[in-house]
């Protein structure tokens, strides 16, 4: 069953696999009670924002869930396709996009078409698992650098640059632009730099970034003042978007052979009308109402400064992304959760291992543009009770409390 499976029986419903009800925001009901939510992705609250309720309605009840249908290659192209690829490469200052049905999917397929067996790849080991999986789809060699060591990233360049003038191919390097699970940002500039004494192309995945990082949220590449040092910058609907689906944006020679080469997509049905006009709207509140991004920033601020205020470890967080690191086994993490959600009505993501090493149990918060300071300083004060209760040894029973 597996480090996690082995718990199945106890925990599926609650702690793996639990249902969430209600409207999406901050507060919403979980097995009957309502909840204090910190496990959303919904960065800028769009997923209720009156504006985009409306368009998804109204694109719904115009076109129906099914139209396009078809791939894009044959049947299912659309000037609003067309639109929303056109306003996206704008939006991340490229030459041309591409949507993608999903991210994750999307992402494997973006790296299996990129690469042939004399390409050389070189990516960070904290990269999520749609580049891991990519990776191992390719036929020729990677490299990979310890998390943001530039030093070693060095050296493996140097490495995949022999080997690829060697093979007649080129070097991808792969990071992402906020990494998911710490919060903190791949090095994008310290890597741009090396291409002064290195050629390669540059793949950022940022999920996390895209929406809510650099002045106008463009990404984490505008935030270091780099975008035109990425070469392909990718970013999803499902984050700050709240939506489904994935994008591309490059230099348009590449963004064409991606089109005619990602199988993913060539045998694939299009994304329905409903998503695409309902992207078109998320975008637009993204680039003209600055204040969510003002008011995510606030947020996130008050509540990581305040857990370091009570020793807590968030990291080498710089993104909205928050992990509360605590100490302890898979079973003391579940039952800390527990005490959260049933006693101080408080739902969060916990990651135990194999996704973190044994012994670490990570609390993961996401702040949002639709929770309140009043919502921090009662997360802050239910967080430093059940940090005394696990380190007073509550938690340690041995076993997972009965939540059925």
């Amino acid at each position: 069953m597996g480090p996690l499976g082995q718990y199945a029986s106890q925990v599926h419903g609650y702690f793996t696999f639990p249902k969430l009800k209600g409207d999406i925001s901050n507060k919403m009901i979980f097995r009957g009670k309502e909840m204090l939510v910190w496990s959303l992705n919904n960065y800028l609250g769009l997923a209720n924002h009156p504006e985009v309720r409306q368009a998804d309605a109204e694109a719904a009840r115009q076109y129906g869930l099914a139209l396009p249908m078809g791939a894009r290659m044959m049947s299912g192209q659309t000037p609003e396709h067309e639109q929303l690829e056109k306003e996206l490469a704008e939006f991340t200052s490229k030459e041309a996009g591409y949507l993608l049905n999903f991210g994750y999917q999307g992402m494997v397929s973006i790296i299996d078409s990129l690469l042939d067996r004399q390409d050389v790849v070189v990516y960070d080991s904290e990269c999520h698992a749609c580049i891991i999986d990519g990776l191992r789809m390719h036929l020729g060699k990677r490299y990979v650098y310890p998390h943001n060591d530039m030093d070693n990233f060095r050296r493996q360049l140097e490495r995949a640059s022999l080997l690829a003038k060697q093979n007649g191919g080129g070097v991808l390097v792969i990071t992402e632009g906020v990494f998911g699970m710490s919060g903190d940002l791949g090095k994008l500039d310290e890597i741009v730099a090396m291409k002064k004494d290195f050629d390669f192309r540059l793949l950022v995945d940022d999920a996390h970034g895209c929406g809510i990082m650099g002045p106008t949220g463009a990404g984490t590449g505008e935030h270091f003042g780099v975008q035109d040092g990425i070469d392909l910058y990718f970013g999803t609907f499902a984050k700050a978007f709240a939506s489904i689906g994935a994008f591309v944006t490059g230099p348009s020679e590449v963004i064409t052979y991606l089109m005619y080469n990602m199988r993913s997509q060539i045998y694939a049905k299009s994304l329905p009308m409903p998503l695409v006009v309902g992207a078109l709207k998320r975008l637009e509140l993204i680039r003209e109402q600055a204040g969510l991004r003002e008011k995510l920033w606030l947020i996130a601020d008050k509540l990581q400064k305040g857990l370091k205020s009570r020793g807590f470890d968030i990291g080498n967080t710089q993104s909205p992304v928050t992990p509360v690191v605590l100490n302890g086994d898979t079973p003391e993490g579940a039952n800390l959760a527990h005490d959260l959600r049933e006693n101080f009505h408080i739902f969060c993501s916990v990651v135990a291992y194999p996704v973190v090493p044994r012994g670490v149990i990570i609390l993961r918060l996401i702040p949002t543009a639709n929770h309140t300071l009043a919502d921090v300083e009662y997360t802050l004060d239910a967080f430093a009770r059940v940090k005394d209760n696990l380190d007073g040894g509550k938690y340690a029973t041995g076993k997972i409390v009965d939540v059925m």
